[in-house]
């Protein structure tokens, strides 16, 4: 299971390095094939996150591992994982553009990128819920690494929009184009 835990250091480094979060913020976490799950601690950047101070937890919340308190926002987590049994990793970060186009109020539903409608699908805007608490948790209804590309992806797509704006307007997709994308979409899976 080492090579797990190597895997979310190494997704914490690349979030912090490409600046999808800052000092303590987001957290990620794995399934194991056990049910548990390896979460990053609370309060720890990114950058400094080693194998080590990752946390085991039971599914119930539970600590069974780990030197630090879990996440603050573990119960987020918990909820994704017990909702969702073919989910195996979360990894939630603060990206700039896309968190500035949630604070605005807007979601990425509009049809205007291939790209998110092909390797993203719908991306929903969750309604604001205070951080670490059972109402953020129940806000929300592959593999670690498909989690931050699909991050990395929500962020370019979000800088590609303001930049659209930017420039004075912003084209949508048909509706043909849109319906060719998602069967395209539904067909890869």
């Amino acid at each position: 299971m080492r090579d797990a835990r190597e895997a979310i250091v190494l997704v914490c480094r690349r979030l912090y390095e490409r600046g999808l979060v800052a000092g303590p913020d987001g957290n990620v976490s794995v399934r194991r094939d056990d049910g548990t799950l390896i979460v990053t601690p609370t309060g720890l950047a990114k950058v400094d996150v080693t194998p080590d101070d990752l946390v085991v937890v039971s599914l119930e919340g539970l600590i069974r591992e780990g030197r630090r308190a879990p996440s603050s926002e573990l119960g987020m987590h918990l909820r994704i994982y017990q909702r969702r049994p073919d989910i195996r990793a979360v990894v939630h970060a603060h990206p700039p553009a896309a968190t500035g186009f949630a604070v605005a109020g807007e979601s990425f539903m509009a049809p205007v990128l291939p790209e998110v409608i092909l390797q993203l699908g719908e991306v929903p805007l969750v309604p604001y819920a205070t951080p670490g608490s059972d109402a953020l948790a129940d806000a929300f209804a592959p593999s670690l690494e498909a989690a931050h590309q699909r991050m990395e992806s929500l962020e370019h797509a979000a800088r590609i929009l303001l930049a659209a704006r930017g420039l004075g307007r912003v084209n949508e997709l048909s509706a043909a184009d849109v319906r060719s994308l998602r069967a395209t979409r539904e067909e890869s899976r």
